[in-house]
């Protein structure tokens, strides 16, 4: 399969922009680059009805279901508005996420 390019990261804030759950705001539990979609914390939730096995009582469990890529939008943590990405190359060799809005350099995890 042929994976997606983002500039979405995991625990990154992100506005939900269409669908159910439009306006909904949340962390990015994981992404999924092969199908393109991300698991965010709160929005889309489905009910999965499990029987019950061993050591284990059946029920139905809320869980957070993908949502597509292209319906997120990232929460700049500096002016806290919704915004669209650009990238840029730092005098350092660096790539970087800059928000579109303000121009600050959006903070990337390092693992």
């Amino acid at each position: 399969m042929k994976t997606v390019k983002t500039y979405l990261r995991k625990n990154d804030r992100v506005m939900v922009k269409a669908g159910r759950d439009k306006g909904k705001v949340g962390k990015i539990l994981s992404i999924l680059p092969a199908k393109g979609r991300a698991l965010v914390e709160g929005a889309q939730i489905v009910k999965r009805h499990t029987k019950p096995g061993p050591g284990t009582g059946g029920g139905i469990l809320e869980k957070e279901a993908s949502i597509h890529l292209s319906n997120l939008l990232l929460i700049c943590p500096k002016c806290t508005e919704s915004t669209r990405i650009s990238r840029k190359i730092l005098e350092d060799g660096d790539k970087v996420r800059v928000c579109k809005k303000c121009g600050e350099v959006i903070p990337t995890e390092k693992k």
